[in-house]
C-alpha cells in the first residue's frame, strides 16, 4: 500500500479524532465512531497512536478540514471562471419608441376633451379620453392624476389611488397627485395614507390652504376612529353606498367626504352661521344657479387639472368671488361671537 494512501486514512482518522474530542460528534455516538476508527486503522495499517507513523503521515499544521476548504475555493474560481469566458447571449433591450410632436399634441386634445367631459359630469367618457391620452404618452402626470378626479367621481377610490400614486411617481414634485390621493384615501375610509398624502402635498406647497384644512380633517377623523378601524368608517360612494343623492350634478356623497368641505361645513354650522351665510342674496343666486346644474368650471376653466378635488364642490372652492365672501362672512362671524 502506497504511503499517500495511508497519510490519506491517517488525516481521516485524525479528523474523526478531533471531532470526537471537540464534541462534534454527540456521546452518544463516540463509542461506534471509535470501533469504526479502530477497523479503518487495522485494514490500512494506520496507527494515529503511533509516533512513528505520526511523523511520517501528519499533514499538521494543515488538516484535512483546511485542505478540503482550498480544494472547494479553488474549484468554485475555475467554475467562475469558465462561466465568464463562456460566450453570453445577446438580449435585446425593448426600447419605446420616442413620442412626435403630432402624437404629444393628439394626447393633450384628448386630455382637454376629458377636461371637458369632466364639467359636463360625463365621467366614463372623461376615462375613456384620459386613458386614451395615456396610451399615447404614458408618461404625464397631469394625465393619470385627471383620471384619478373622474375615477374618485364614479365612487372607484382604489383606480384613483393606483392613478394619483402613478402620478407621483413621473413627477414627485406634483402637488395635485398627492391632493387627489389623499381625497380618495379619506374617501375610503384609510385616513392614515390620506394624511400621509396630504401632508406629503404640503411640503411641496406649504400655503395651499385646501390641503391644509384638508389634512386637518383628515387627522381628526384618524384620531376618532383610530389606525386600525379606520377602513370600517369609510364613507359611502354616490346613492347606491351612502344614500345621498346626486342633486342638480352635484355628488353630495363626493362633497361630505371632502374633508376641506366638511371643516368650512363645521363651522358654518356652529352657532346660526349657515342660516346667516345663505342670507346673503349673492350666495343664494350662485346657489340656485348650482342646483341647476350651472356650477361651471371654476375660475381655473379646467375642472379636472385646476381644482383640488375635480368635481363640483372644489370649482366651488376655487371659485375666487365666492371663496372672498366666505372668508369676509368669517371675518364677520369671528367678531360677532368674539373669537379672535
Amino acid at each position: 500500500m502506497s504511503d499517500n494512501k495511508k497519510r490519506l486514512v491517517f488525516s481521516i482518522l485524525e479528523f474523526l479524532q478531533q471531532s470526537v474530542n471537540d464534541g462534534t460528534i454527540k456521546a452518544d455516538d463516540v463509542e461506534g465512531i471509535e470501533v469504526a476508527m479502530q477497523c479503518i486503522g487495522e485494514s490500512f495499517g494506520v496507527d494515529v497512536q503511533d509516533e512513528t507513523q505520526r511523523a511520517m503521515f501528519t499533514t499538521k499544521p494543515a488538516t484535512l478540514s483546511t485542505i478540503f476548504d482550498v480544494f472547494i475555493k479553488t474549484q468554485n474560481k475555475m467554475s467562475s471562471k469558465q462561466a465568464s469566458s463562456a460566450p453570453q447571449p445577446e438580449v435585446p433591450v425593448a426600447k419605446k419608441a420616442e413620442i412626435s410632436e403630432q402624437e404629444i399634441a393628439k394626447a393633450e386634445e384628448l386630455k382637454k376633451a376629458g377636461n371637458k367631459k369632466v364639467s359636463e359630469k360625463d365621467y366614463e367618457e372623461a376615462i375613456k379620453l384620459y386613458s386614451q391620452a395615456i396610451e399615447i404618452n404614458d408618461n404625464n402626470s397631469v394625465y393619470y392624476a385627471n383620471r384619478a378626479a373622474a375615477y374618485g367621481q364614479l365612487g372607484d377610490h382604489d383606480s384613483a389611488i393606483a392613478d394619483s400614486i402613478r402620478a407621483a411617481e413621473i413627477d414627485p414634485t406634483y402637488v395635485k397627485a398627492y391632493s387627489r390621493m389623499g381625497h380618495a384615501y379619506f374617501s375610503k375610509g384609510s385616513y392614515k395614507e390620506a394624511v400621509e398624502a396630504y401632508e406629503k402635498g404640503l411640503e411641496l406647497d406649504s400655503n395651499n390652504a385646501s390641503m391644509k384644512s384638508a389634512l386637518s380633517t383628515a387627522r381628526q377623523k384618524l384620531q376618532e376612529v383610530g389606525p386600525q378601524n379606520q377602513a370600517r368608517s369609510a364613507p359611502g360612494a354616490g346613492a347606491g353606498a351612502g344614500g345621498l343623492p346626486n342633486l342638480g350634478g352635484m355628488d353630495f356623497s363626493s362633497m361630505m367626504s371632502n374633508p376641506a368641505f366638511m371643516n368650512m361645513a363645521n363651522q358654518l354650522m356652529s352657532n346660526g352661521g349657515l342660516e346667516r351665510l345663505l342670507s346673503n342674496p349673492n350666495i343664494a343666486q350662485m346657489a340656485q344657479n348650482m342646483m341647476g346644474g350651472g356650477a361651471g368650471a371654476g375660475a381655473g376653466g379646467d375642472p379636472a387639472a385646476g381644482a383640488p378635488d375635480g368635481n363640483p364642490l372644489a370649482d366651488m372652492m376655487n371659485n375666487p368671488e365666492l371663496m372672498n365672501m366666505a372668508r369676509q362672512f368669517m371675518g364677520n362671524q369671528g367678531g360677532n361671537n368674539g373669537s379672535s
